[in-house]
């Protein structure tokens, strides 16, 4: 099934490259397919604590899911890298 547009959703697994981890929250912008023909790719937005846009970034659709009214939001610190 697929998120809503414009929803927020949890990423599935890290995104070292990135700097954004297994958890975190990010907008649901838009579905896109794959060139080849493989899993359709999604673009989320991923915005800071304070609601200011820090990144706009493609993974498949299998990296993201729903949240659920069971969780609760946190905060880390963004690491970059030196």
């Amino acid at each position: 099934m697929k998120l809503p547009l414009y929803e927020y959703i949890a990423l599935r697994r890290d995104l070292p490259e990135h700097f954004l981890k297994k958890d975190d929250v990010a907008v649901l912008v838009d579905y896109v397919p794959h060139p080849e023909g493989g899993e359709e790719g999604c673009v989320l937005e991923v915005f800071n604590a304070v609601g200011e846009s820090i990144a706009v970034v493609v993974v498949p659709e299998s990296d993201i899911e729903g949240l659920h009214p069971d969780e609760i939001l946190a905060v880390r610190r963004l690491a970059k890298a030196g």
